[in-house]
């Protein structure tokens, strides 16, 4: 028995501006913190490490991750590479840091990517912040606290033994009248610790924040407005700028007409190779100048592609296979299967559409560069500055107020240089921020992809044969997690030199594994159908992963589920995966509208096992925004395109989740308090 499938789907998936001048070398850092004790983790002596030049920074990107300041005022400042821009660090790190430093979580303030006062960090993406960031943290913030304990040992002439603190409060267990703060400890003082071995951090007993639900920090400010984005931001002088773009990303400017809009009373012209800006200091003027600029275009290298040819064109694009994954021997596995299985699953572009557009604030200062930018990677967003404007790193600051979500798409920011350029120019502060059909236009969309499977079962329904092929999608997450004796993995990706894509394509929520996954899953639907084994059975038939099978349980146990016994106009609908040190079960129910074939998400259930859970409340919130985010993947997102043209510009054509179309999402975690959270 031989099948052949072919399914087309669409796959789910503050900063306040410093009142420091940039002229403050990196060699007067802790005069720029003020009193205290700075503690940092790495290998190395944080004082030298900021004196260095950047560019050698680059080269020891490890060696800090956290500086941690604890001041007279008893305040604990966090100074990280890491952003905000939803996912929740700006509320999960301090308490972490709370719980080590025995402090309460209100004391804390977090200074987050600011590329002058913070170590450096590669960008904040994968779901890693946890996962890498978290032991540093923790043991910054204990070293902290053994240097104060050591100093109130001094400061009230006892035994360290004798000595217990809370909230940042240090006392006697045997005198209740001596006791001294945080605060008044540093007072005066000036103390430089660093951390180079792996120091103490508290055992999860000892807890009292991590793995409490906690209100997100940031969340008042948010819903009240208050919340400070790129956008929102204003420099004295300064003008908004709206840039000449090409109507493709294929397309090259000839020459560009800018007399009508140089008319405009106010409208100013800036223009630098390709770079045709018009300026306002209000944004409605600049808005209407671009569009009395008249420009010819080029087309000569446009692709013969669009939305509805590109998986047959992805096929015939030259390719570079690479083996990801091998065990056994596939012609031992064809041999051993009852049953083939072949099926091909497609995944169009899909847009990261995050609720702010990127938007960035350039200002010239001297000589040097100030950028302001809704940047996942502010110190990747300094280095492209420095390149393409031939400056030093140290010129060059990048500050990430709050970013209004990235997906990964604000890890590329082509806004951020297009400032700084107009803004040279110009001579005086310029606004860039993109209008959302620009945001559409120069996202770097999930790349489109193929995946092939063949795939076969023995006549117990255990899979003996696993042949698994992605084409440009990537790697991640392609491996089987199943038990297979004979499978292979291969990834075919773009060759060196030979772009296969008509536009931009990059990283988008967990890169590849979104893809993968659900060619995986789905194909053991159809496997566990033709064998007539009911799927999540069949599923548990074939892992050996215990924190696998444990989701599973967790999820199936919640979701109350049951084989179905007959059609009911209502279906279940399964899948697993790993990502990022994470195992995940979901199982929804929908309902399907026989005459219109539209599909009805009724009820999800997702079982999740992150190790030690951080938050609580934060890690549900996240769930619930992935899952309404995932259902606009599969359902209804789809990005339209005729070569290098982007015809999918704006919300009325590209359909995201409304709220009455959400369904009852329910959220089981396994907390693992003896393991790392990831």
């Amino acid at each position: 028995m031989k099948e052949k499938r072919i399914k087309k789907h669409v796959i789910p998936e503050t900063s306040v501006r410093s009142k420091h001048r940039l002229d403050i070398v990196r060699r007067d850092f802790f005069k720029l913190l003020g009193g205290g004790i700075v503690i940092s983790f790495g290998t190395g002596n944080p004082s030298e490490l900021l004196a260095m030049p950047m560019a050698l920074r680059r080269e020891r990107p490890t060696d800090y991750n956290a500086f941690l300041r604890t001041g007279d005022d008893n305040k604990v400042t966090c100074y990280v590479g890491k952003i905000e821009m939803g996912q929740g660090p700006v509320t999960s790190l301090p308490q972490q840091v709370a719980d080590e430093l025995d402090v309460t979580y209100e004391s804390i303030r977090m200074v987050m990517g600011d590329t002058l006062l913070c170590p450096y960090d590669e960008g904040t993406w994968g779901s890693l912040t946890t996962m890498e960031f978290s032991h540093s943290l923790r043991a910054a913030a204990a070293e902290a606290r053994a240097v104060l304990m050591q100093l109130a040992s001094e400061h009230l002439g006892m035994l360290l033994e004798d000595l217990d603190v809370k909230e940042g409060l240090v006392f006697s267990t045997t005198n209740p009248e001596k006791k001294v703060t945080y605060g008044e400890l540093t007072k005066g003082k000036y103390i430089e610790r660093f951390v180079d071995e792996k120091p103490r951090v508290k055992d999860h007993t000892e807890f009292r924040y991590v793995g409490m639900p906690m209100h997100r920090s940031d969340a008042l400010l948010k819903v009240t407005g208050q919340a400070k984005y790129t956008a929102d931001l204003k420099e004295p002088g300064m003008v908004y700028a709206r840039i000449l773009r090409t109507p493709s990303h294929l397309a090259k400017l000839v020459s560009a007409d800018t007399s009508e809009a140089e008319k405009m009373e106010g409208v100013e012209v800036v223009r630098d190779g390709d770079l045709v800006a018009v300026l306002h200091p209000m944004p409605d003027m600049a808005a209407a100048a671009i569009v009395r600029v008249k420009a010819e275009y080029s087309f000569e290298d446009e692709k013969e592609v669009n939305d509805q040819t590109v998986f047959e064109y992805l096929l015939n694009a030259p390719s570079q296979g690479r083996e990801v994954n091998r065990s056994g021997d596939l012609a031992e596995g064809e041999k051993a299967s009852d049953t083939i299985v072949e099926s091909e699953f497609h995944d169009g572009y899909v847009a990261h559409s995050p609720i702010e557009p990127h938007a960035a604030l350039a200002t010239w200062e001297g000589g040097r560069l100030t950028v302001w930018a809704s940047s996942q990677t502010p110190f990747g967003s300094q280095d492209d500055l420095a390149r393409e404007l031939g400056m030093e790193l140290e010129n060059v600051r990048v500050i990430p107020p709050f970013l209004g979500g990235g997906f990964g798409g604000k890890i590329y920011n082509p806004q951020v240089v297009e400032a700084a350029r107009v803004a040279r120019l110009a001579g005086k502060p310029v606004m860039l921020n993109y209008t959302r059909e620009e945001e559409f236009f120069m996202d770097y969309f999930r790349p489109a992809a193929v995946v092939k499977i063949r795939s076969g079962f023995n006549q117990t329904g255990r899979i003996t044969l696993w042949d698994f092929k992605v084409y440009f999608a990537g790697s991640r997450g392609s491996n089987t997690i199943y038990d297979v004796p004979h499978s292979l993995t291969t990834s075919y990706d773009e060759k060196r030199g030979s772009p296969v894509h008509p536009f931009p394509t990059g990283a988008w929520r967990a890169p590849a594994n979104n893809t993968n996954t659900f060619a995986r899953e789905s194909q053991v639907d159809i496997m566990a159908s033709a064998a007539g084994i009911d799927p999540l059975q069949f599923r548990l038939d074939n892992l050996d992963d215990e924190k696998m099978i444990a989701v599973w349980k967790a999820a199936a146990e919640k979701f109350g589920y049951t084989p179905a016994v007959a059609p009911s106009g209502r279906g279940i609908g399964m899948a697993c995966g790993t990502d990022a040190g994470t195992w995940v079960a979901a199982i929804a129910e929908v309902q399907v509208d026989k005459e219109t074939g539209e599909v009805h998400p009724v009820r999800v259930v997702y079982a999740q096992d992150m190790g030690l859970c951080v938050n609580p409340q934060g890690s549900v919130i996240q769930v619930e925004g992935g899952i309404t985010m995932g259902l606009g993947y599969a359902l209804m997102e789809d990005v339209e395109f005729s070569g290098g043209k982007v015809i999918t510009r704006n919300f009325d054509t590209y359909r995201l989740p409304l709220f009455n179309q959400a369904p009852q999402i329910e959220t089981v975690i396994l907390d693992r308090l003896d393991q790392p959270p990831q």
